[in-house]
Order: C-alpha cells, then sequence, then structure tokens
C-alpha cells in the first residue's frame, strides 16, 4: 500500500470514492457533502494543483483520496467560540475531501494519510495542520481527537455551512 499524487486518470475512481462517502454520511443522517460537494471539476481542480492524493494497494485499485495544501484555507481566517493554536499569519497544513471506498473502511488508511501528511509538514518544517468536520460526523471527530487534533472553534464554508475546527501541532 502506497500514497501518491492523483492523476487525471484517477478522476472516475475518485468519484466512486467519494460518492460511496456520500452515500455513507447520508445514511447516517449527515447532511455534510449532500448538496453536490465535492464534485468532478473541484477533484480536477486539486489534482491540477498537485493537491490530490489518493492511496492504492498493490494490485494499484485506488482504496482512498484526500486533497492536502499548504495555500491558506479563506475560510479558516475567522473562528467563531475560539481560535487557532498557530496564527493565521503562519504557514499550515490543510485537509479536505478524505474519503476511504467502502470495501476498505476500518482498515486504518485515513491514520495512514494523516501521518503521510504530517510527515509532510515536518520535513518542510511547518508546525500545523488544520481541518475541519460537520458537527454530525462524529468518526472523523473521533479519529482526529485521536490523533492529537485540538478543538479550535466553529468555521463557516464558502457555501456558509458550520464546520468544527481542529488542529494538530507537528512536532
Amino acid at each position: 500500500m502506497k500514497i501518491r499524487q492523483s492523476t487525471l486518470q484517477d478522476v472516475p475512481n475518485i468519484m466512486t470514492i467519494i460518492n460511496d462517502a456520500k452515500a455513507y454520511l447520508a445514511s447516517q443522517n449527515i447532511d455534510q457533502w449532500q448538496n453536490g460537494y465535492p464534485n468532478e471539476e473541484q477533484v480536477k481542480n486539486d489534482i491540477e494543483k498537485e493537491e490530490s492524493y489518493v492511496v492504492v494497494n498493490d494490485e494499484n485499485q485506488l482504496m482512498a483520496t484526500s486533497m492536502f495544501t499548504l495555500r491558506k484555507e479563506p475560510t479558516y481566517k475567522e473562528v467563531i467560540d475560539g481560535k487557532w493554536i498557530i496564527p493565521e499569519e503562519e504557514t499550515y497544513g490543510v485537509i479536505h475531501r478524505l474519503a476511504i471506498k467502502k470495501e476498505y473502511r476500518k482498515l486504518g488508511l485515513a491514520t495512514f494519510l494523516f501521518d503521510e501528511f504530517h510527515q509532510q509538514l515536518k520535513y518542510k518544517n511547518i508546525k500545523s495542520l488544520k481541518i475541519d468536520t460537520h458537527e454530525e460526523n462524529l468518526g472523523m471527530q473521533s479519529l482526529i481527537k485521536k490523533l492529537g487534533y485540538q478543538y479550535c472553534g466553529i468555521i463557516y464554508t464558502s457555501y456558509n455551512a458550520k464546520r468544527l475546527a481542529f488542529e494538530k501541532i507537528i512536532s
């Protein structure tokens, strides 16, 4: 199993994984990703910016996907009822659109992706990784808390959806 940057040839398989995640969230009555986001255009944009990653198994089948960037997240400028640990002006990593293909859930692939992104940040001497998630997405909240992320407050997405913001200090 390995992580690599996504290519445009991966888009159909990435969309299958994202659609699996959308269905899973809907089955849990979580309205995250139920409004047409993320979509194929967004995934292609991530790939063109070299910010899309996939986990592949030994048979080169896509198992998981995530977006990871060092670009500032505009919606992270304002945190309500809290604040970031590392100031917003400093460089930080951001994870979005993390999804696991349904037959590979519960195998530690999300942790595998987080570990890779933590290592990339450590290598570049960047001390913060930020992420947000839906307030009802208890699975993601449980994972990021287990990985040492701290709750920092509330942010609102570009489409005005409330999200819980978390940050981990990378050392």
